[in-house]
């Protein structure tokens, strides 16, 4: 069995034993685990059933992961996107004028036609070639500024700033308990992460749990269920709504989601494959099967209950670790759906504190568990930017008009928009129009009509 297992997955060839890709799985879970408790976090705010966003989750993970594994043989896992699970939540289910809008009946819908339509690119080879159009200064920013953007949200859930009407925001009250823990917690993990201790975000999640136990904002609610509750999202999508909406909404909300995703995952699978070893003359060989799993994992997702499926950059610690097949996938497959019957404990890390908010039967609801890993996420996002031209106005502007008009939106999409109309008229006027590739000036015009219309 063993003898077939490296077979299958090229142990050899790839250099790697059994034991190096089982350690290497593990440290990867170790590393991604976090977005089990953090993602029903995020999703129920738009309505979603916490429970089953949560069991949706660990099955579109966990089943993606695998097929990653067995069809393109590469040690990247997958789920659920960060960056797309805010922009679903705050941009794609929030009410005008911060979003499109839609229910989160309609976002599913939405993510399940983009997955689809990942399927069909994938499978003709053009979404290959649009990756290769955007210039590599916006995807800088669209990172940078996906990580001010969750690290902002992060700040809002543990309390940190809090909404001011003279000044949009300020700081929130150190004293209270919330903010406490959330402060306690960012230094928590920033000092595993100091030390390079595996699973350092998760274990931070389950230190800021220990403390807010500590402080009477958490309660017990059990580790084990084996009842899936996944039926309040699967298949909730609604495809009838979605195209009821205005054309240019639905283009918009259908474009950003395709961009970030396309984005995310190819940047995932380049720097994984750089780290591992895996380019063969600057190619990463079987990117169309691994594309592929991403898409499949995306439709998967939203049939489930989840917002767009990506490769996840945290398989870089499995890599470093000695994964270097697909092999590392299986275990690490295998631990998300074993996670799938851990929904108790999950409710009970991420379900969230509710503050007075002033109005009677209407509390604000605050995360100080899931706070410190969403700021030490997006801090990391934010180490991008030292790839930016910084002696080219034409390439670091539009990028940093990206990365704050992100978070200052609270719009991913706003954000993508500025960096690409910028863009486009910079070179444009500076005489270097060719330097800007064609789709870039078409997705440009698309926001500036999206603009003029809505």
């Amino acid at each position: 069995m063993k003898k077939r297992i490296a077979e299958f997955f090229h142990l050899e060839a790839q250099g790697t034993t059994v034991q190096r890709e089982v350690i290497g799985g593990l440290t990867t879970f170790l590393a991604m685990s976090y977005i089990i408790f953090v993602q029903p976090g995020v999703l129920s705010q738009a309505g979603m059933d916490f429970r089953a966003v949560m069991c949706a989750t660990c099955l579109a993970a966990g089943l993606s992961t695998l097929l990653m594994g067995l069809f393109a043989n590469y040690p990247v896992a997958l789920a659920p996107g960060m960056g797309e699970n805010f922009f679903f939540v705050y941009t794609v289910c929030a009410a005008a004028p911060l979003g499109f809008g839609l229910t989160w009946q309609q976002g599913l819908a939405a993510v399940l036609l983009a997955g689809i339509f990942f399927v069909a690119l994938t499978l003709s080879g053009i979404r290959k070639q649009i990756v290769n159009s955007i210039p590599n200064s916006l995807q800088c920013g669209i990172a940078a500024g996906i990580g001010l953007f969750i690290t902002l949200i992060g700040l809002e859930y543990g309390n940190l700033v809090v909404a001011s009407p003279g000044t949009l925001v300020r700081m929130g009250d150190f004293r209270h308990p919330v903010t406490l823990v959330s402060v306690l917690g960012v230094l928590v993990t920033l000092v595993l992460l100091a030390y390079r201790v595996r699973g350092a975000i998760l274990l931070g999640i389950v230190a800021s749990t220990g403390i807010a136990a500590a402080m009477g904002l958490v309660h017990y609610q059990g580790i084990f269920s084996f009842n899936l509750h996944l039926a309040p999202t699967l298949w909730k999508f609604d495809l009838r709504g979605l195209f009821g909406l205005h054309p240019a909404t639905l283009a918009a909300a259908l474009f950003v989601l395709f961009y970030l995703a396309l984005f995310d995952t190819v940047g995932t699978l380049v720097g994984v494959g750089r780290q591992g070893g895996l380019l063969r003359d600057g190619q990463l060989p079987r990117v169309d099967r691994a594309l592929f799993s991403d898409a499949v994992g995306t439709t998967l997702g939203a049939a489930l209950g989840t917002s767009t499926i990506n490769c996840y950059i945290e398989s870089a610690a499995g890599v470093s670790d000695g994964a270097r097949t697909g092999l590392a996938n299986m275990v690490t497959g295998g631990l998300l759906l074993a996670a799938t019957f851990f929904s108790p404990l999950a409710a009970m890390i991420g379900g969230g504190v509710p503050l007075d908010s002033g109005t009677p039967g209407n509390p604000v609801m605050r995360y100080p568990t899931l706070a410190p890993a969403l700021i030490v996420v997006g801090s990391m996002m934010l180490g991008v930017v030292r790839e930016l031209k910084w002696d080219d106005p034409t390439e670091y502007v539009p990028a940093f008009l990206t990365i704050v008009g992100i978070p200052f939106t609270f719009n991913i999409a706003n954000g993508v928009a500025f960096g690409l109309i910028s863009y486009s008229v910079a070179k444009l006027a500076t005489g270097r129009a060719r330097e800007c590739p064609a789709l870039v000036y078409l997705f440009a015009a698309l926001f500036v009509v999206q603009f003029l219309i809505i």
